[in-house]
């Protein structure tokens, strides 16, 4: 053996000291999977058991003559060529295709604007902005509900000191756009905070360095800041897409107002709900759920699929 090999080779710890080592280890991973276990068992209890229970009967038939009986994927074949549930899938799909770009927009511009501000004010106009997402979804759709209320709003009010007839916000030609604005105002500040983070995560070296090449602002914003947020626009587009097409909250709290306009088939999730808890056939809306996860995951894997490249996901 060579003097550098000796002078290299690193002196065996004691077996005591192992042992020691693996005693704090092991304590360690005791201490991990303490503080996992809470989170682990609501985990099991109320995400993962009652979804296989909810598979379970996706897969069944009851009737109150023949009781239960397995059927396989027979209620899926009916799902997917249910005409109602395809009209609510079509629905949605419309809903992501001008909500998505709308939400995007305005969540975009208020934090590209908030991140070109230093002033006190930029952190004012960040909560503001923020305030609608922390307002629960049933207050905030039933406070709309009561601004687009044709009876007693404020919009008729407002629309009347101008000596011009309000219209109905919840008639079938105006309560997509309602409908729009409500989520748009919803979840807008929620984007906005996820870009706006992105955007502090950037070197400002390369700012000052665009500005020395000649740079002014507008360009700055369009060729250096979006481009360098291209992932975070990413999962932005994917979290609206998932929520887009499980689209309940704000039409099923207005059906009340809207009643006509707002079906029970508006929203795939509004026909499982009408389905299950107004015909009592659990079997059948078990099967419409699973059909829109089924949905929802091959629409989200498609659009992750073809904007790989541009959000740098692929090398």
């Amino acid at each position: 053996m060579t003097e550098s090999a000796v002078a290299t080779r690193r002196p065996r710890e004691p077996r005591a000291t192992r042992r020691r080592g693996d005693i704090v280890s092991l304590r360690r991973a005791r201490w991990g999977w303490a503080f996992t276990a809470p989170f682990a068992v609501f985990l099991l209890l109320f995400l993962l058991i009652p979804l296989v229970y909810a598979f379970v009967m996706s897969l069944q038939n009851t009737t109150l003559a023949g009781g239960t009986s397995w059927v396989g994927l027979a209620n899926y074949a009916k799902a997917f060529t249910d005409p109602l549930f395809l009209d609510g899938v079509w629905r949605v799909m419309l809903f992501a295709i001008v909500m998505i770009p709308a939400q995007m927009i305005v969540a975009l511009v208020a934090a590209l604007l908030i991140d070109a501000l230093t002033t006190r004010f930029a952190k004012i106009s960040r909560l503001l902005i923020f305030v609608p997402y922390a307002v629960p979804v049933v207050i905030g759709a039933l406070m709309w509900g009561f601004l687009y209320s044709p009876s007693f709003g404020p919009a008729q009010e407002l629309f009347g000191a101008f000596g011009l007839q309000a219209p109905n916000f919840f008639s079938d030609q105006n309560v997509f756009g309602s409908l729009v604005n409500i989520v748009t105002w919803q979840w807008a500040g929620y984007y906005m905070i996820i870009m706006y983070a992105a955007l502090q995560g950037v070197d400002p070296s390369i700012y000052e360095a665009a500005r020395v090449d000649g740079a002014n602002a507008w360009q700055v914003a369009l060729r250096i800041k979006i481009p360098m947020i291209a992932s975070s626009l990413l999962l932005v587009l994917v979290f609206a897409l998932i929520g887009t097409l499980q689209f309940f909250n704000e039409p099923q709290m207005l059906r009340g107002m809207a009643s006509g306009s707002i079906t029970s088939n508006y929203t795939p999730n509004i026909y499982a709900y009408t389905v299950a808890f107004s015909y009592h056939q659990f079997n059948y809306a078990s099967a419409i759920a699973f059909a829109l996860g089924l949905v929802i995951f091959v629409g989200s894997y498609a659009f992750m699929f073809a904007t790989r490249k541009r959000s740098g996901l692929m090398k």
